[in-house]
């Protein structure tokens, strides 16, 4: 009887081991392009990701034109979560994403934000126009969607030539918010979710920007061609999509499309 206990818990502990070996060989690891306004948003869903699927993520962030520029030049990528349309669309039409796989993750807001919490008190266009400031931070509307954004609301409230001395351009919006925090730039235009991260949120002083001073930032992803035969990839992907990076997304000061794939 022992004999066959024996045999028994034998055949059981082969049996574990092989289903633990073959959960390693499905793990993989995801390498994301991620627009330097979604990082931390992205380090939040990435971490639950990996919690619940064993695989490991790879965050790398920018401007969206730097990141697509990398991509171009053969950056080995699995995924791309852009700031803007234009960059996933081009990767679409250059080969260089899986056709199809392009969607709305997220849609965008911008806020003109101070380190001073006395000086915006949600009246930012009055301060912009008034002057009460030494320098204004924004992106660089080149290669950064919110950039761009930021150039339309100063162009919209005929502020744009006026200010031009006063503007200090980061690389993205990530150093632009560094510009603001710092108090090397009195105000710059932000992400929302920038501001409502919980390491920032309640400090400082801000206008979030009537949207109709800017056109949506709709901020869309594409699977890349590197990445189309990464399980990982694919399943982060699809995880992204999901209802709980979606109210995470939601948390984070973003609007969703909920699972709609963009117009083509």
């Amino acid at each position: 009887m022992s004999q066959v206990r024996s045999i028994k818990n034998f055949i059981i502990g082969v049996a574990v081991y092989l289903s633990l070996l073959v959960g390693v060989g499905d793990a993989a690891e995801v390498k994301i392009a991620v627009a330097s306004n979604f990082l931390s948003t992205m380090q939040e869903i990435a971490s639950h990701f990996e919690q619940e699927s064993g695989h490991a993520t790879v965050v790398s962030s920018g401007s969206s034109g730097k990141l697509y520029a990398q991509i171009k030049h053969g950056a080995p990528f699995d995924v791309f979560f852009s700031a803007d349309v234009q960059r996933p669309k081009l990767l679409e039409e250059e080969g260089l994403a899986v056709l199809g796989s392009r969607l709305t993750y997220a849609v965008g807001r911008l806020t003109l934000w101070s380190a001073d919490s006395e000086l915006v008190r949600g009246q930012g266009d009055a301060i912009l126009s008034m002057g009460g400031f030494e320098y204004l931070a924004i992106a660089n509307p080149k290669t950064a969607p919110y950039g761009t954004a930021a150039q339309h609301v100063l162009e919209k409230l005929g502020l744009w030539q006026k200010i031009q001395r006063r503007i200090v351009q980061g690389e993205n919006i990530g150093q632009t918010f560094q510009f603001v925090y710092s108090g090397n730039a009195q105000l710059g235009f932000v992400a929302l979710s920038q501001v409502l991260d919980r390491k920032i949120i309640g400090v400082g002083s801000r206008w979030d920007v009537p949207m109709e001073l800017y056109p949506p930032l709709e901020q869309q992803a594409v699977l890349l061609v590197k990445g189309q035969h990464n399980k990982a990839a694919k399943d982060f992907f699809d995880y992204v999509k999901d209802d709980k990076a979606q109210k995470i997304i939601e948390r984070s000061g973003y609007g969703i499309r909920e699972r709609q794939q963009a117009e083509r």
